[in-house]
């Protein structure tokens, strides 16, 4: 006895299983994510205390912070990023935000580019923690974040140096509490930039 299967059968699964069904293609990175990444991390590459002394320096360099805070977030709604690497990227941009939710969403992203297998993330993810901690009045808890206050030396607190132990800190590529030790004292062990004197002409031909 021949099976006869019913026309609209035999349309479904020639849509399902047939040679000309396209396939859904590996996502790319996003070039526009990367270029960014580029640009944030180009700006801040090779940073001396002079640079950060310089006022219109710093005032572009917030400026352009966050124009790509402000594009990454539309890439991000609009389902543009997609890849580890654009998550990774887009991490990196809100790390350098300026506020708390700014260091709460770079901490998803690089979540969200561990989930996807990126385990060069796992750094970011723990350091964007440990900012929003601290941006939100609570102590660090990884100890990525060396903190410079106008009337004292640099400062790894406020850190729970307890709560998670080293190898957890290795485990997200974090060094181990005695190397931050040991590099906190030498930051505080270096002289200070000297202060550079004004001109001689300053107070005018009579020092007046």
């Amino acid at each position: 006895m021949r099976l006869i299967l019913p026309a609209f059968v035999i349309a479904a699964v020639l849509l399902v299983s047939g040679p000309g069904r396209a396939q859904d293609p590996t996502p790319s990175d996003n070039p526009e994510m990367a270029a960014m990444l580029e640009a944030d991390q180009a700006v801040r590459h090779g940073m001396t205390p002079e640079r950060l002394r310089d006022r219109a320096f710093l005032q572009n360099m917030i400026a352009e912070d966050a124009e790509r805070r402000r594009r990454t977030r539309a890439l991000l709604e609009a389902g543009a990023l997609r890849t580890a690497r654009d998550y990774r990227a887009a991490a990196f941009v809100f790390q350098h935000g300026s506020t708390p939710e700014d260091y709460l969403l770079a901490h998803s992203l690089a979540v969200a580019a561990l989930a996807r297998g990126d385990s060069e993330s796992a750094w970011i993810a723990a350091a964007t923690l440990d900012r929003y901690l601290q941006m939100t009045g609570k102590a660090q808890i990884y100890g990525t974040q060396t903190r410079k206050t106008p009337d004292g030396p640099p400062t790894l607190d406020p850190y729970d140096r307890d709560l998670v132990p080293d190898s957890l800190r290795t485990a997200l590529g974090v060094p181990p509490r005695a190397d931050q030790d040991a590099r906190l004292a030498a930051l505080n062990a270096a002289p200070a930039p000297p202060v550079p004197a004004p001109p001689a002409n300053a107070n005018g031909p009579d020092g007046s």
